[in-house]
């Protein structure tokens, strides 16, 4: 089996249709790892029967609904599932202390010991790009928070190239860092609403036959775009979607 990622939650902060939160499964022949880690993310890989055993955690920001998940897999790696080799984080300046404090704030007296494999952490800077084990990641900054930032993730693995918009606006560095990818993983969080945090489809709509991508799954979907559905012409995830690359 070649590249293969699976859309674990394909919600926004709300679970809009009873989806799950944003988490994304990447399974290469090299190497596991998730893009994202929202709450339900323990959850929706246990549901699909797939395995917990990961070699890297890849945050495009730190909402809750995206990195939430974190002390979950730290608990499974203690009790469950247990493990000593080193578990990878990379994320925005911060990641450390916002995932130790909300894994104290969740587990004190349990976060309070030593976890019995290593967490080793790598903070990145927008346009520096980055290589750990199999994946060069290229961050890049993108519209959503207004004082910590926000990274969308263009991550090559094994051959192939995705493409996470994380959560945005509309901002043309989208369509520059689609060309050439293999998938697009792209937020659309509104349909008649428009912010420039978030993308709604109409943009999407007007915009996609720009991005130089070879398949764009619409994911982090909310109550507007599922209320109008029947007026979505893209593809639009759902939880447990697979696609090989």
């Amino acid at each position: 089996m070649g590249v293969r990622v699976t859309f674990l939650g394909a919600g926004d902060a709300f679970s809009a249709g009873g989806r799950c939160h944003a988490s994304y499964l990447v399974t290469a022949p090299s190497t596991r790892f998730l893009l994202d880690c929202g709450p339900t993310t323990l959850l929706a890989l246990k549901r699909e029967g797939l395995p917990v055993d990961l070699d890297a955690v890849l945050l495009s920001h730190l909402h809750g609904d995206h990195f939430a998940g974190l002390p979950f897999l730290f608990l499974e790696y203690l009790y469950q599932s247990p493990r000593t080799r080193p578990l990878t984080l990379v994320g925005p300046r911060g990641t450390a202390q916002r995932v130790g404090d909300l894994y104290r704030c969740m587990y004190r007296e349990i976060a309070a010991r030593e976890l019995p494999f290593p967490v080793e952490y790598i903070e990145v800077d927008p346009g520096t790009p980055v290589r750990t084990g199999a994946l060069t990641i290229l961050p890049f900054r993108v519209p959503h928070q207004q004082s910590d930032v926000s990274l969308g993730l263009r991550v090559s693995v094994d051959g192939k190239t995705i493409l996470y918009s994380g959560d945005s606006g509309w901002t043309e560095e989208l369509v520059k860092q689609s060309q050439g990818t293999d998938l697009f993983i792209c937020e659309c969080c509104f349909f008649h609403t428009r912010v420039d945090f978030h993308i709604d489809y109409p943009r999407l709509a007007d915009n996609h036959r720009r991005f130089g991508c070879r398949r764009l799954v619409l994911t982090h979907v909310g109550a507007e775009v599922l209320a109008r559905r029947g007026e979505v012409a893209l593809e639009v995830a759902h939880d447990g979607l697979v696609v090989d690359l």
